[in-house]
């Protein structure tokens, strides 16, 4: 199975027990024939291709230390968890996360200094869930992000403009359908399983507050979630689509007028489609409402159990801080990302017009990520939830104060441990 970069968006880490991958699943011990420290790198197999090349080759340019990169199939996730208990695992790791149970366990290796003088040039909404007790503990690689795409030939001839509020965006999205084609395809399930936080971002809300509370608590986070109901009622959202959300081929083939779709499908869409397409972050709903748009970031982090933690800490910091032309080749060259620091996304050349400068715009000025606090288990409680709303027609007010109820006993429980 490969594993694409936009995944880390759709779903969280989990937990569970290290599958065997291979026969080399060990630490790498000692030094080299040349004397060097020997450095295991652990990456999740990505599906874009010539990833696993670029980074053997970012691996062998570093001259503090021999680095052997390892090509991780299966369950990344639950791979890396089990690893980090045991003297086998990586010194070195990619990591969706780290998840608080690796932070508060002493599973991973504080890596504030890394970032001395230059932390403020990382984009802010992907370091916040790197981010600790005030401590960086895992270093963004690149910076992935959801949006609306819309065919501005299809919205001109319907006399449709371009929704800024959640109200245009359902009154647009009913204008919109048409014969065969939909007005939005926000999924097969109609929205639930990629959405998440966003649509309660776009009320002026959160998920988890700065203080660790309960941060949707608010009658206008059932307005906003009854209108995503409203979609589906009035028979807008394409269901069933060959393809899911990911994929943009429901919006290149005609299916429908506008699409929730990643930055990774970009370059698909403007080859199929030219110019005949436009971006919107998740429209804002309500008075105190603002757009929206989900950041997600792997990261670099250092094992805890690593005998070589300086010397793994200065290879992170080597190729995730100082080689900021290998970090933008990592972004761009292999998919379509971008890269975590503000500096590169400013400068870098295939984000500086069009389509992509303007996601770069809203991941800049509308970005959120999911908070740390927000455990996988709260994600299924409020995913359901909203399952039930868009589709079932439930109660928004009723839902939303089981998920409220929920999230208050969960962060209660999570900051007693």
């Amino acid at each position: 199975m490969t594993i694409s970069r936009r995944t880390l968006l759709a779903s969280g880490a989990a937990l569970g027990l290290l599958t065997a991958c291979g026969s080399n699943t060990g630490r790498n011990k000692g030094s080299s024939p040349d004397g060097k420290v020997m450095l295991g790198h652990w990456y999740h197999q990505y599906g874009e291709a010539g990833t696993e090349a670029a980074v053997r080759r970012y691996a062998a340019a570093y001259d503090g230390a021999k680095v052997n990169v390892q090509w991780r199939p299966g369950n990344y996730d639950q791979q890396t968890a089990a690893a980090l208990l045991t003297d086998s695992g990586p010194d070195v790791f990619e990591v969706n996360g780290p998840t608080l149970d690796q932070i508060r366990g002493g599973q991973v290796v504080d890596l504030t200094a890394l970032l001395d003088g230059v932390k403020d040039d990382f984009n802010p909404a992907v370091l916040a869930p790197k981010t600790y007790d005030g401590r960086i503990w895992g270093i963004p690689q690149v910076v992935d992000t959801q949006f609306l795409y819309y065919r501005k030939s299809l919205l001109g001839a319907a006399g449709v403009q371009p929704p800024t509020t959640l109200d245009q965006l359902v009154d647009a999205a009913r204008a919109l359908t048409r014969n065969k084609v939909k007005g939005l395809f926000l999924g097969n399930d109609g929205g639930a399983g990629v959405l998440g936080g966003t649509p309660l971002y776009a009320a002026g809300l959160s998920l988890v507050t700065a203080d660790g509370a309960v941060g949707f608590d608010d009658p206008s986070a059932a307005r906003t979630l009854g209108k995503l109901h409203q979609l589906y009622a009035d028979k807008s959202l394409l269901l069933g689509a060959p393809s899911d959300w990911s994929d943009p081929a429901a919006f290149t083939q005609g299916l429908t007028a506008m699409q929730w779709s990643g930055l990774w499908a970009l370059p698909a869409v403007h080859q199929a489609l030219g110019d005949d397409f436009g971006v919107l972050p998740f429209p804002k709903d309500g008075p105190g409402g603002k757009p929206s748009v989900p950041v997600g970031a792997y990261a670099a982090a250092v094992s805890a159990r690593s005998r070589h933690q300086a010397e793994a800490k200065a290879y992170v910091k080597w190729l995730w801080v100082e080689r900021s032309d290998f970090q933008e080749d990592f972004a761009l060259s292999y998919g379509f990302h971008i890269p975590a620091r503000l500096s590169l996304a400013r400068k870098a050349a295939k984000l500086r017009q069009g389509a992509a400068a303007d996601v770069v715009t809203f991941v800049t000025d509308h970005g959120y990520a999911q908070p740390l606090l927000w455990t996988p288990a709260l994600q299924t409680a409020h995913q359901d939830a909203l399952n039930r709303i868009i589709k079932d027609g439930a109660s928004p007010d009723s839902e939303l104060k089981a998920v409220v109820r929920r999230t208050n006993d969960e962060l209660q429980r999570v900051k007693k441990r």
